[in-house]
């Protein structure tokens, strides 16, 4: 009798060694999945018409895993009350006002143009400490990506002209946000990283 208990058991912990397989395997870690980043975005000029007299205050940057950005800070515009911007591919910026061309690094120029002064309309005071030629004061594009340089153009008439230099003509957004105008541009055409 003792022979046919051992046999039973064995039987049941051989079956359960193949069942515990199975599982086992199906908890390891997938393989490396390429991440997808989504744009539909493209590269033709995007407008928005809105007027108003707030004054651009600061232009900063981030680098995200799909794209670069750019921040606008114009504080008292929202999507109810937006900003109005001309955002396209150039071959050359012709500064507002003069016409001279400012110089911009990069395999292809982006212009960047928002309907806010970088001076206090009712004052004249400065708001954003730029100099037309030179790059975006506090700017720091080491490590980036997708941006290559940035120069401040002009403020001319109520509004400001910046030069963005990126690494080749690639696909871009431009939105709203409460107090900031963002402008993003993909790191690629193919929607990954």
């Amino acid at each position: 009798m003792r022979r046919w208990t051992m046999i039973p058991m064995a039987v049941v912990l051989a079956g359960t060694g193949a069942a515990i397989a199975p599982v086992t395997a199906s908890a390891a870690p997938p393989a490396a999945a390429v991440a997808q980043c989504p744009t539909g975005w493209g590269s033709l000029p995007e407008d928005r018409t809105a007027s108003g007299s707030q004054p651009l205050v600061n232009i900063r940057t981030g680098a995200h895993p799909c794209y670069d950005r750019l921040v606008l800070d114009v504080p008292g515009t929202s999507a109810a009350h937006p900003v109005g911007y001309h955002v396209r591919y150039v071959d050359t910026i012709l500064q507002d006002g003069s016409g001279r061309p400012v110089p911009v690094r990069g395999g292809a120029v982006l212009e960047i143009v928002v309907v806010a002064p970088s001076y206090d309309p009712g004052t004249g005071a400065t708001t954003f400490p730029a100099r037309a030629g030179q790059p975006l004061p506090g700017v720091d594009l080491k490590g980036y990506r997708t941006f290559v340089d940035t120069r401040f153009a002009a403020s001319f008439e109520g509004q400001t002209q910046i030069g963005l230099g990126v690494r080749a003509r690639l696909p871009f957004r431009v939105f709203q946000l409460d107090d900031r105008l963002v402008v993003d541009v993909a790191h690629s055409w193919n929607a990954t990283r």
